[in-house]
């Protein structure tokens, strides 16, 4: 008779981990036009989950593995929601170590970091948790999703300046994309687009973001396509625009008595190789602010002594501190040439990014980090 009891039970366990798997695949693929409509179901279905787990009496799961398992998927149920939650992480802490496991706490600490004072430290702990599901099965793609979206989050908290976690974030999404059952998740289409759009890979930014549209018309990725090309239209207008301008030889003409640092080599922009250029230094002139509709980064368009004119992208301090007129120095710069076409326009422009304040000396003198303003941004989208 107890044997019978104890595969009831068990069948209950097995009936709840399939409900639960169910529950978050209506997360992933259900896409009403009223988000509200999701809301309500996901919260019917996981109610009847609950119940099916609050009906296994205490004494049927005191062996370790049974308890491990209610205790996991009581905190995967109560985590499917966006906004965080105490019990869900309570109940995953009590469940020991397994790679879904390990993803759950993950996605919530970066629920808990969002408007604590120690974000950086609470996503740090997010990043290794994701990195500890991976050690236990390096081909999970939703593991190394989840590492991507880590790293992103990471990025963003620390002030947007670290590319590294950028490119960390990069190869964790590439690497969930060689998991088939991955292929299917929009979300992971939108962020990897996301930090393509960060990294100026344009033409990759806006492919992705239009794959994630196809996938889920209700993210608001068409709305991340048609800003990008509003800012490549504005830029490239602006660009034209400086050729026919009178005024940038006598802007251009004051940049060639510029002193700069005798460690770094001096060149002009079109002398910069493609990635990083370290020990070497660009002066420009900075004739606009670009506004955009995005937090970050501040966009700038220059010239330098040879009247070329490159955009200048900087991550991580405040809008009032480059003005229009105000003389650059730009040390070990990253360069990258943007060059492809969209909907039959061609893009063609100088890109010319830094990623820390000690690497920009407006008017000959060094910013402080009075001048720093950390970025409001996360990774959107199930983080």
């Amino acid at each position: 008779m107890n044997r019978e009891i104890e595969e009831i039970q068990e069948d209950l366990l097995a009936k709840a981990a399939k409900a639960a798997d169910e529950l978050y695949n209506i997360r992933d693929t259900y896409f009403p036009a009223d988000p509200n409509d999701k809301i309500s179901k996901l919260q019917a279905e996981s109610d009847l989950v609950l119940q099916t787990l609050n009906s296994i009496p205490p004494e049927n799961r005191k062996l370790p593995i049974q308890r491990a398992m209610y205790e996991y998927l009581k905190g995967k149920v109560l985590d499917v929601f966006s906004d965080y939650r105490k019990d869900a992480e309570d109940h995953l802490s009590k469940a020991g170590p397994n790679k879904r496991i390990l993803c759950q706490l993950s996605m919530l600490e970066r629920k808990m970091a969002q408007g604590t004072e120690k974000q950086a430290e609470i996503v740090e702990e997010s990043i290794k948790h994701a990195r500890e599901a991976i050690a236990l099965d390096v081909r999970d793609g939703n593991s190394w999703y989840n590492l991507g979206n880590a790293c992103l989050t990471s990025f963003f908290v620390t002030g947007a300046w670290d590319h590294s976690k950028l490119l960390q974030s990069l190869k964790a999404y590439q690497n969930a994309e060689r998991d088939e059952t991955m292929k299917s998740s929009p979300d992971l289409y939108f962020n990897c687009a996301t930090v393509n759009k960060y990294l100026e890979n344009y033409e990759r930014a806006l492919t992705g973001f239009e794959a994630a549209a196809l996938k889920d018309p209700g993210l608001n990725a068409t709305e991340e396509v048609e800003k990008i090309v509003h800012l490549l239209d504005k830029l490239e207008s602006l660009l034209k625009g400086q050729t026919k301008a009178k005024r940038l030889a006598s802007l251009a003409s004051s940049l060639s008595t510029v002193n700069v640092n005798p460690s770094y080599i001096q060149v002009s922009v079109d002398r910069l190789a493609e990635g990083l250029n370290k020990g070497v230094a660009v002066v420009g002139k900075v004739l606009y602010f670009i506004k955009h509709q995005n937090v970050a980064p501040l966009y700038y368009l220059l010239c330098d002594a040879n009247q070329i004119c490159y955009v200048l992208s900087v991550y991580g301090i405040r809008d009032d501190v480059v003005k229009e007129g105000d003389q650059i120095i730009l040390l070990s710069p990253y360069f990258h040439n943007v060059d492809f076409s969209w909907n039959g326009k061609v893009y063609q422009f100088k890109s010319v990014r830094v990623d820390f304040l000690e690497q920009m000396l407006v008017n000959g003198k060094a910013l402080s980090h009075s001048h720093a303003v950390r970025a409001s941004i996360y990774a959107q989208h199930k983080p």
